[in-house]
């Protein structure tokens, strides 16, 4: 009784550990702060119910491959969804202009208290970290924001490690030649 205890009690402190970091992952991932909220929470739930038995240090790449994964499915819903509303007749009744769903929806920009928290430097290197293809941007985040290994990371991503080797070049690459400006 007393190791599962131990094993809650260390998983609880590992998914207190990566939850702020996971967030920001999935906040710059998505651009939306309820569905990275969302796919977190998915993340952790599935790695407790699924993998709690297994090793403390296998959850980290496990944790970020899943949250990866979710990360990716909210994407393609979001392509599905564009793509089906976009051959979408939106007229009203006779005489009415074309109603565009684009304009109605609810504008999901920073809070304030984004807005406050974050300065020049951060907005610049978000802007920068959404520019990059996926896999170079998962590369970087896993191995700057988690501080990841190569091989945590090639695990995580499911690849090789020259792989992540390279993805991660690039991005380091791309990301000096865009923030050049800033010093960092």
């Amino acid at each position: 009784m007393r190791e599962s205890e131990d094993g809650a009690q260390a998983l609880d402190a590992f998914l207190a550990g990566v939850e702020r970091k996971a967030f920001r992952i999935a906040q710059i991932a998505l651009r939306h702060e309820a569905d990275a909220l969302d796919v977190v929470q998915d993340a952790m739930l599935q790695l407790s119910t699924r993998y709690s038995s297994r090793p403390a240090e296998e959850w980290k790449p496990l944790f970020y491959r899943i949250l990866e994964n979710r990360i990716r499915d909210v994407q393609r819903r979001r392509n599905v969804r564009n793509r089906v509303m976009a051959m979408m007749p939106w007229r009203g009744g006779e005489g009415e202009d074309e109603i565009d769903p684009i304009a109605q929806a609810v504008d999901a920009g920073p809070t304030p208290a984004t807005e406050i928290e974050s300065d020049e430097i951060l907005v610049a290197l978000e802007r920068a970290l959404q520019a990059l293809p996926n896999r170079q941007r998962q590369a970087f985040l896993l191995r700057n924001f988690e501080g990841l290994d190569v091989a945590q990371t090639a695990a995580a991503m499911k690849c090789s490690e020259g792989s992540v080797k390279t993805h991660y070049f690039r991005a380091v690459q791309a990301l000096r030649g865009k923030l050049g400006d800033f010093r960092i």
